[in-house]
């Protein structure tokens, strides 16, 4: 009977967005190799390592685009862990990898870009929404079982985050981007009751480190959104 799974054991897994990228062209970087933290970026990683310091963490799980794994690297260090890669937890695909996409500029204003914009439901300009959930359920579903009993820290990207989020909560998957409550550094914390999740949580322990333009919810300023990728 002891090899059975408890039921009622708890086990947290926190998904992490990576901190601030330096991104001074304002590119979509997307999947594309080489973005790395800016100094910013990496003390919101550490502040969120302070944060979680005291925490039961007992695996951490990164995306393998550059950006997530310094992320997670002060979090390991601070429990003596290594980090896990999970390509499930990577950033959505877009076809507007690689373009300038600021607020009034950039490859929405070339007419060649529209036809990437006809089924915002799907969405036609990148990976689906319904792929997205399934590839994010299966890596939070195996940090739970990694770390069973204890926490989880799984350091991945704004989309795929608020999309997993969305279906856990229940919400329609399309959405207005810049209503999404994913701020860089933020934590959205999946706490599962043996293999069911019972209930989501969200803080952004570095939120003082955030500009403005970039918390959820604010107003895109031209000029200002250089950090745009997640």
């Amino acid at each position: 009977m002891s090899s059975l799974r408890d039921d009622s054991e708890l086990t947290v897994v926190h998904v992490m967005r990576h901190g601030e990228v330096h991104n001074p062209e304002g590119i979509l970087y997307g999947r594309l190799p080489e973005y790395h933290l800016s100094e910013l970026g990496r003390q919101m990683a550490d502040r969120v390592a302070e944060h979680l310091a005291g925490r039961d963490v007992t695996h951490v799980v990164s995306s393998p685009l550059e950006r997530a794994q310094e992320t997670a690297t002060p979090i390991a260090k601070a429990h003596g862990l290594d980090i896990a890669t999970d390509e499930r937890l990577i950033e959505a695909d877009n076809v507007f990898q690689g373009k300038t996409f600021g607020v009034g500029d950039g490859a929405l204003k070339r007419p060649e870009n529209w036809r990437h914009l006809v089924n915002p439901f799907k969405p036609s300009w990148g990976e689906p929404y319904v792929e997205q959930v399934v590839r994010m359920m299966g890596a939070l579903d195996a940090a739970k079982d990694a770390a069973r009993g204890h926490e989880a820290v799984c350091v991945s990207h704004q989309l795929p985050i608020w999309i997993v989020r969305s279906f856990v909560e229940k919400r329609r998957l399309w959405h207005d981007p810049r209503k999404r409550q994913c701020t860089l550094a933020s934590l959205t914390s999946f706490t599962y009751r043996g293999d069911k999740i019972v209930s989501v949580g969200y803080s952004e322990p570095a939120r003082d480190l955030v500009p403005a333009h970039l918390l959820a919810g604010a107003k895109p300023v031209k000029g200002k959104d250089k950090a745009f990728g997640a």
